[in-house]
């Protein structure tokens, strides 16, 4: 069997040197127009799209002036080293980038990183997405010239998980394009984020994905931001204050640390749930509270999505005997599993909303939840008696407020997780 070519020998071929030719009988795919084969191409890797360059005269130069260049990281049989990347730039003819995705996971790819996003930047490319995962430890230094850039609509930073990503600009920033930006694993501080956020004067998405040094999250300025999501666990709890009064969608997963929704007023949709990880003590007493402040300030948002750990806070809170506020929610979905530990959360969620019209039940695993026992431990603790609020008869009292609400249409579906046991609760681009 013959070895399949690699890309720096399709380059080769491509740039003068002969090798053999196939047939020039165009088949079906190779008569297409070269806008389609090269949005094709544009959907893979770009290594593979450059072995389509052997096949015969008609594919040597398609790939060039595909509109995406994508190089991630390679596990496999070949090692994506930093002339193959040059090499590629080199021959690379498009006038415009789209999209430019890299990762780099090798030392040696440090002093081209620069030169690689200034290509992109060259040819004013849209979206731009950088992950940096150097298992050494160093760290890629982000330039000024990153910071200034008027095409680029999205844009993603992600370093390794846990080895955060200095987002911390000296200078000015000025992304006057920008529309989209998602930030993980990243080092901010509240001053490096709000130079960031007065870059961006047309803003309309922001992802936080367990960002660290974020504590008072100001989106006052950021008029036109509409989608806010937070994601934060024990090791990086996220934000204490989230000013966003500009905002209509909220996702956020919290951790047990405080966070207090200062001025959320103009939200319409907004899904919330929190981290634990066990051994962790349950914050029972604190969480309640925090979510039902919560609830107060999410009182107007006519959607809503609550995760199993919120509900199981909720419940707790609900078998105190603890006030709950009214909410003008319509369409209310839950992802969890059903049980006694969230039932009653959420039939006080129904009782209270009476607006409510079509209620959405995701069960799930219980992979990433408040463990029960934890949950019996402290309703013991309080002096109310797990066993006896478990019983049959005490669930007997409670099921049909659950399964019979006038006007309300219910449904039943079931979500997978994702590797990490927790829901997909992040939307990526």
């Amino acid at each position: 069997m013959a070895d399949v070519p690699t890309p720096s020998d399709c380059l080769a071929d491509q740039c003068g040197k002969t090798k053999r030719d196939s047939s020039e009988d165009l088949d079906l795919i190779s008569s297409l127009p070269d806008v389609i084969l090269q949005h094709i191409l544009s959907l893979i890797p770009t290594k593979f799209a450059i072995r389509t360059t052997v096949l015969s005269k008609r594919w040597r130069h398609v790939w060039s002036h595909t509109p995406s260049l994508y190089f991630p990281r390679d596990l496999y049989r070949f090692r994506l080293k930093a002339d193959s990347i040059n090499k590629t730039l080199t021959c690379y003819k498009a006038p415009k980038i789209i999209t430019f995705n890299l990762c780099s996971i090798y030392i040696d790819h440090l002093p081209y990183i620069d030169g690689w996003i200034e290509f992109a930047m060259s040819r004013n490319v849209e979206n731009l997405s950088l992950k940096f995962d150097f298992n050494s430890g160093k760290r890629y230094k982000i330039p000024e010239f990153f910071y200034i850039n008027s095409s680029v609509k999205q844009l993603r930073v992600e370093a390794v998980e846990l080895s955060f990503h200095d987002m911390i600009p000296k200078c000015s920033v000025s992304w006057t394009s920008l529309k989209k930006l998602h930030l993980r694993y990243c080092k901010l501080s509240d001053e490096s984020l709000a130079k960031i956020l007065s870059g961006c004067p047309i803003l309309e998405s922001l992802t936080l994905y367990l960002c660290d040094k974020v504590r008072v999250l100001d989106l006052s300025k950021s008029l036109r931001l509409r989608v806010l999501v937070i994601d934060g666990d024990i090791w990086v709890p996220g934000p204490t204050q989230i000013v966003a009064p500009h905002i209509h969608c909220l996702r956020l997963r919290n951790s047990q640390l405080p966070c207090t929704l200062v001025d959320v007023s103009s939200l319409t949709e907004a899904k919330l749930d929190i981290f634990f990880c066990s051994p962790q003590k349950l914050k029972a007493d604190f969480l309640q509270t925090m979510f039902l402040e919560m609830l107060e300030k999410l009182q107007n948002v006519e959607k809503l999505t609550f995760g199993a750990n919120f509900l199981k806070v909720l419940s707790l809170a609900e078998l105190r005997g603890v006030h709950f506020p009214s909410l003008k929610v319509k369409v209310l979905t839950l992802e969890t599993m059903i049980s006694q530990y969230v039932i009653p959360g959420i039939v006080r969620l129904q009782q209270n909303s009476p607006e409510l019209k079509k209620l959405t039940v995701h069960t799930t695993t219980d992979d990433g939840s408040i463990p029960n026992e934890y949950i019996d431990k402290y309703l013991d603790f309080v002096g109310l008696n797990s066993a006896q609020l478990w019983s049959s008869k005490a669930m007997e009292d409670i099921i049909p407020k659950l399964t019979h609400i006038n006007n309300v249409s219910i449904v039943f579906s079931s979500t997978k997780p994702n590797q990490n046991g927790s829901l997909n609760f992040l939307h990526e681009f």
